[in-house]
């Protein structure tokens, strides 16, 4: 119940985040990817805040033997540049710059009840499942 509670707290904060930025409005992300148009700097100040606050709190949290709600920290054992992680990088910033949302912005928008987000997650589920049927035909994972 802890875990769920903090995973919920964590996520609340982090929505709040997206919203208060703009991360969640798509014409601002896509205005900062549009450098020779209407280019919109503001999004770099979001981003130099967030790696601020994460590199003071990423240097405290791992001087613990162990994070808060888990016996032992879960740090990924793959380094591996494989080709599904270069197509899925492409087609994630492409979609990301076309559309002007990542999955978390887009699951934060689906509060404002507009079409445009709920659309977004349909074809990223849509794209998540022919993903799923291309492997199973290349076997990308493994």
């Amino acid at each position: 119940m802890k875990k769920n509670i903090s995973s919920f707290v964590v996520g609340l904060v982090f929505a709040i985040g997206l919203g208060v930025s703009g991360m969640t409005q798509p014409q601002k992300v896509v205005g900062f990817l549009d450098l020779f148009g209407t280019f919109d700097p503001s999004l770099i100040f979001v981003m130099a805040g967030a790696i601020a606050v994460h590199f003071i709190t990423y240097k405290l949290i791992r001087k613990k033997d162990s994070p808060l709600l888990h016996p032992e920290w879960l740090v990924p054992t793959k380094k591996d540049i494989t080709p599904a992680l270069i197509i899925g990088s492409f087609i994630f910033g492409v979609g990301w710059a076309l559309g002007g949302f990542c999955p978390g912005p887009a699951l934060t928008s689906l509060a404002s009840f507009e079409p445009r987000p709920l659309i977004f997650i349909g074809s990223m589920i849509g794209g998540m499942l022919i993903f799923k049927w291309i492997d199973s035909i290349l076997k990308f994972q493994k």
